[in-house]
């Protein structure tokens, strides 16, 4: 019979091995990242999407690819990888309002990351370390459960006292930030991370009945069809909430992405599309013009 602790560890090995399964382009990119003798990934990545417990598991499994000392594959037993799979390693930590607090805030009701631990942060950054060190940045909801990052959660006090280290990192140091949405972060954050989508594999249901008849085939669009596609978006917008109308065009393009995930061309296609949409809402959030935001968006998804 399996220790709980053993029963644990064959869990989180199947996790991530999932991942890989789950995510191959992404794992396939970092991998090859990582492998470079020079190991060229970006010192800051963010990830959005709505399965957020899948981005906590591909950040430990870059966390793992990045300090495997093994077979660097997701079953080694090397010390690092057991440590990360068993979330016990020194130098992979989750930094959120319930996890890795300061000591002085200790006692204190945990609504958000705290300038505190931003300032424990950058001291623990000043020491040198044998290890790759990752620092996931996320929330948990009321259940524990690996929730998104946002304004609120991590407020701007505290993310910009961690700017200059975002920007600077020291050596073999990454940072992680996990969230629903990129809308939902600091700007200041957002352009200093590259930024992926993590579509989500689970059965959720998606919406875009609003959108169907108005998006459907737009892919096989030319260039001559750009203004008649505008022209539906717009009509939807002004006959609903122009954000609701956004939105459902991302979950039909999340839809055609979980059922393409083998054609890589189109995949890119798509996640290059999804990101024009992100872009399109968060010009809507600033109040921007509806018909140049459109006109913008029909240009990118269809000449893009």
């Amino acid at each position: 019979m399996l220790s709980s602790d053993n029963a644990e560890n064959v869990q989180e090995i199947h996790n991530l091995a999932k991942i890989r399964e789950k995510y191959p382009f992404l794992t396939n990119y970092f991998s090859k990242g990582i492998e470079n003798p020079n190991k060229n990934i970006a010192h800051c990545l963010l990830f959005y999407g709505t399965d957020l417990s899948a981005q906590y598991d591909l950040a430990l499994e870059i966390a793992r690819m990045l300090n495997c000392t093994g077979t660097h594959q997701p079953d080694c037993d090397c010390l690092n990888c057991r440590w990360i799979r068993e979330n016990k390693h020194p130098a992979v930590l989750t930094i959120s309002r319930l996890d890795n607090r300061a000591a002085e805030d200790e006692g204190k009701a945990g609504i958000n990351i705290t300038i505190n631990q931003a300032r424990m942060i950058k001291n623990d950054l000043l020491v040198m370390s044998d290890y790759h060190r990752v620092l996931i940045f996320c929330d948990r909801d009321k259940d524990g459960n690996i929730a998104g990052i946002n304004e609120v959660n991590f407020q701007e006090a505290a993310a910009n006292a961690l700017l200059k280290t975002f920007e600077e990192p020291p050596t073999n140091t990454t940072f992680i930030f996990l969230t629903k949405d990129k809308s939902d972060m600091i700007s200041t954050i957002v352009s200093r991370a590259q930024c992926f989508f993590v579509p989500s594999k689970n059965d959720e249901p998606r919406d875009f009945s609003l959108v169907k008849d108005a998006i459907e085939g737009y892919l096989e669009l030319e260039r001559n069809e750009v203004l008649d596609f505008n022209d539906r978006v717009l009509a939807l917008c002004k006959e609903n909430n122009p954000m609701e109308v956004l939105v459902q065009i991302q979950n039909y393009m999340a839809e055609l992405l979980k059922s393409n995930c083998e054609n890589n061309l189109l995949k890119l296609k798509l996640i290059g599309d999804i990101n024009a949409v992100e872009k399109a809402k968060k010009e809507l959030q600033l109040n921007m013009n509806i018909q140049t935001i459109l006109e913008n968006l029909a240009f990118a998804l269809i000449l893009g």
